[in-house]
């Protein structure tokens, strides 16, 4: 029987700020993001801020590439995926694709992590998610990740994923988390998704500071 975790409401009014993959991740110093906020780092992103709170992944076959990695490098407090049983990973069900999942036991899954993540600080209790790296389109030097990307899928694949697949569902998000008092700001230079204003992330910054 599947055992599911319940997300604790631990950053209650705080800012948490997302790092999914897009290419406009490529140059940016995530140091800065410590000690303003709370850090969710998505897939490979690891890489960028192993002292993240929280890793969070969706797909098996990642974990089974990646899982020596992540355990000599990640230091943060959760590692967290979606029905993926795993010893030392926290694991919550899918409970559909689109809107916002309320139960914190669960997520809905926008066909990409970058969605799910966003649940998954709502369940943290965050009043702020700002969004970094979700660039959700294909760069104008044909880059899908600030990464290397992965294997077996062409840019062409890449650009119906984004605009049909995945895109689309971030609407459904927009009036429920409105609803709920949180406020998404997307600090993701050229962004392909449009529901939430655009802010860069040094004035993000400056705000919290002040």
């Amino acid at each position: 029987m599947a055992r599911y975790w319940c997300v604790p409401p631990e950053w209650t009014g705080e800012t948490a700020f997302l790092l999914a993959g897009g290419p406009s991740l490529r140059d940016f110093d995530c140091r800065v993001l410590r000690g303003v906020g709370r850090v969710i780092a998505i897939n490979r992103s690891y890489r960028l801020a192993p002292w993240a709170d929280v890793l969070y992944f969706c797909d098996l076959y990642w974990w089974q590439h990646h899982k020596l990695e992540v355990e000599e490098l990640f230091r943060g407090r959760y590692i967290v995926t979606l029905e993926n049983q795993i010893d030392g990973v926290k694991t919550l069900r899918n409970t559909g694709v689109s809107g916002l999942e309320t139960d914190p036991s669960g997520l809905r899954t926008g066909n990409n992590s970058g969605y799910q993540a966003i649940n998954l600080a709502y369940h943290f209790g965050a009043k702020r998610i700002v969004l970094l790296g979700y660039d959700m389109r294909v760069s104008p030097d044909g880059r899908t990740h600030w990464h290397g990307g992965y294997t077996g899928y062409s840019a062409d694949t890449y650009r119906d994923l984004f605009s049909n697949h995945m895109v689309p569902y971030f609407d459904t998000l927009v009036q429920p988390l409105r609803d709920a008092g949180v406020e998404v700001v997307n600090a993701t230079p050229n962004s392909a998704l449009r529901c939430w204003p655009y802010r860069p992330i040094g004035e993000v910054l400056a705000t919290l500071k002040g």
